[in-house]
């Protein structure tokens, strides 16, 4: 990766939330200055949460940031997707007024494409990207796709962002970060509704919560683990562990025969179909 002067290196974050956070202490973490951040949200609980933990600059609107934007490497745009036309509309007044903006612009907002935020921003160095919640522990995996206007500066410096927040994942066409969001994007609420349901099954057969929630987390984490590094494909790391006759083989069969794998797959693609959804949505709107 291109060297980086974290020393100079100036980010700003348009929303002021969970995934701004976590960004923001990754990158605290990584050594950028607290001076060379900024957070822009309209709510004053957020903007001292940010200011008191993390000792950041903040502002309320992005008329009020427009010095530090005119020297930012990063904007990130950390909003919903029902806020975003407005943001952009906001930044698109803040542009034209900076003499010559060059920052980069990292969206993480789900589904809305490169060519809708470049239309409505009159800018074109824009990435997008799909982060998910392990990012709050910096175990988070993010899926990456960029044009070809970007060169090796700007890749650094977004892979700077998501290496703050856990890894990434670069992607050769843009309709993929639909399925990034359905798979891993959405893919930790798959996860804690299994958590949920094996902790449950737990407390059935005479476990504590604190019994059953450490067993099902520490088997989640170990199996992860164990898949991410291992050369073998997931099924056969399954089936090691599946003697027939045996007690894994009698509860697989059950989730076998209740189409489980199959319910599952299909939820997958319910999810990545919404983020299609939602961006055509914001295109015509």
């Amino acid at each position: 990766m291109k060297t980086i002067d974290l020393d100079h290196l100036k980010i700003s974050f348009l929303g002021g939330g969970n995934m701004a956070r976590a960004m923001i202490s990754g990158l605290l973490h990584k050594g950028i200055q607290p001076q060379n951040l900024l957070a822009i949200d309209p709510l004053p609980t957020a903007r001292h949460l940010l200011s008191d933990d993390f000792k950041i600059r903040t502002a309320s609107d992005v008329s009020q940031a427009e010095n530090f934007l005119q020297t930012s490497h990063v904007l990130v745009l950390c909003v919903k997707p029902q806020q975003l036309q407005e943001a952009l509309t906001q930044l698109r007044k803040a542009f034209v007024d900076l003499s010559e903006p060059k920052i980069l612009v990292f969206s993480i907002v789900a589904g809305v494409q490169i060519k809708d935020i470049t239309a409505l921003l009159g800018h074109n160095l824009v990435v997008r990207g799909m982060p998910n919640t392990p990012a709050l522990i910096q175990k988070g995996i993010t899926g990456l796709f960029k044009d070809d206007s970007l060169n090796a500066a700007d890749i650094a410096m977004i892979e700077l962002v998501c290496e703050a927040i856990g890894t990434f994942v670069w992607f050769n066409q843009e309709s993929q970060l639909d399925i990034v969001t359905a798979l891993s994007g959405s893919g930790p609420a798959y996860l804690f509704l299994l958590i949920e349901h094996l902790i449950k099954s737990g407390q059935e057969q005479g476990l504590s919560f604190t019994q059953a929630k450490l067993l099902a987390t520490h088997t989640v984490i170990g199996s992860g683990l164990l898949a991410l590094q291992s050369h073998d494909d997931p099924a056969i790391l399954r089936e090691r562990v599946t003697s027939k006759g045996g007690t894994t083989f009698a509860a697989l069969e059950v989730l076998k025969n209740h189409h489980w794998g199959k319910t599952l797959e299909v939820a997958v693609q319910a999810a990545a179909d919404r983020a299609k959804e939602m961006g055509d949505a914001f295109g015509k709107s």
